[in-house]
């Protein structure tokens, strides 16, 4: 196992995500608690020594697997994370009684990492709200020694993450946020990390094979990799592309299976960087699919100057496009549903005046119908 420093710390390079732990019967509300315990005692005796869970994960019980199977070892051996549940707003105002069952439920007197969970457009304004006293609580928990070290995950905007350190920037450690090869350019992960790294925070990944789906690759993808490193497995390019990060310190994956577990063991033996030309044609390559995937956007903007409902038609092409080519997931619900009603696609008349307009000709009110479809709404 590779290990990354942080500040005084030795973190392993690969960290065990609790949030797609082994079911039962396809019910992600009931852990396989016998397959649990075996993949964490595997990846405790294999070197991982970072683990992360959090409050809704698995609706709850990820916690308490945690709490469960974890405690069997000295807790000076390892590193445990969860999260304040902030991605559900009626949670701001409970951070104290949560923060409790946290540590009661994690069977644990203290955190090593503690996060604010999910800042995105929907919930920034709460948690940077001082009437619910989330930062001053968890900072007076820091210096009881119950939360060792603080940061945040984010699926938001740039904007939004530069939003949240401009708030609170000089008492975070640490920045957890989607980080792949398809993600590189498709979610701004590049000015993500630009970002952090101006602010001098540390990287923590997750989704490094967005929810395994860069597991696999298309015939041409496959061929095109295997011709640059014969030897390298498809999975492991994506781990091979964050150890080519400056900045990258910790990269979780969410695995299920005791093979995905060995596996991804296995590629952390070494750190093997891409070189600039690997890195580049891989990049290019994801970029490729993504766009055969999605609608020609060029956000030109010039739809919206004819848009009656002045809707925000590049942001939404961009969301649809999110959707249709993961397959689904909740961010693109998820960033709708901040906004509001009168800017979502249920809002669009069909009137046509910005398909008038498009320079790439997008059927622009069949996408609108398209994506209501594809979110119930």
């Amino acid at each position: 196992m590779i290990y990354r420093n942080f500040q005084d710390l030795s973190l392993s390079g690969l960290g065990l995500g609790m949030m797609r732990l082994p079911v039962v019967n396809g019910d992600d509300n009931v852990v396989d608690e016998a397959a649990a315990a075996e993949m964490i005692d595997y990846a405790y005796h294999n070197g991982i020594n970072y683990f992360d869970t959090a409050w809704g994960y698995h609706n709850g019980n990820s916690e308490l697997t945690a709490g469960k199977y974890l405690s069997r070892y000295p807790r000076e051996t390892y590193y445990l994370a969860t999260k304040f549940p902030g991605y559900d707003n009626s949670n701001m105002p409970k951070v104290k009684e949560i923060f409790e069952k946290q540590l009661e439920k994690c069977q644990t007197p203290y955190f090593d990492f503690y996060l604010f969970h999910n800042v995105y457009e929907g919930n920034v304004d709460d948690y940077l709200n001082p009437r619910f006293g989330i930062m001053e609580y968890l900072l007076e928990q820091k210096k009881n020694g119950r939360i060792r070290h603080l940061g945040f995950s984010a699926h938001g905007s740039v904007e939004v993450i530069k939003r949240f350190l401009d708030a609170y920037g000089e008492h975070l450690e640490f920045c957890q946020i989607q980080l792949n090869y398809m993600d590189w350019h498709f979610q701004d992960a590049e000015k993500k990390v630009a970002l952090l790294r101006e602010a001098g925070i540390p990287v923590w990944v997750m989704e490094p094979l967005r929810g395994g789906k860069l597991a696999k690759a298309s015939e041409k993808m496959t061929a095109a990799l295997h011709e640059m490193r014969p030897e390298e497995p498809v999975p492991a390019w994506a781990f091979r592309f964050l150890q080519s990060i400056p900045g990258v310190t910790m990269v979780l994956s969410g695995m299920s299976s005791m093979e995905q577990l060995k596996a991804n063991i296995a590629t952390f033996e070494k750190d093997a960087p891409l070189t600039d030309k690997e890195f580049d044609s891989l990049v290019a390559l994801a970029d490729e699919a993504t766009k055969q995937g999605g609608l020609p956007c060029t956000a030109c903007h010039y739809c919206t100057t004819h848009c009656p409902q002045e809707l925000p038609i590049p942001d939404l092409i961009a969301l649809y496009n999110e959707h249709k080519i993961t397959g689904g997931g909740f961010i693109a619900p998820m960033a709708v549903s901040s906004m509001p009603e009168e800017k979502r696609p249920s809002s669009c008349v069909g009137c046509r005046s910005c398909e008038e307009v498009c320079p790439q000709q997008i059927k622009i009110s069949e996408m609108m119908k398209d994506f209501c479809a594809m979110l119930g709404m």
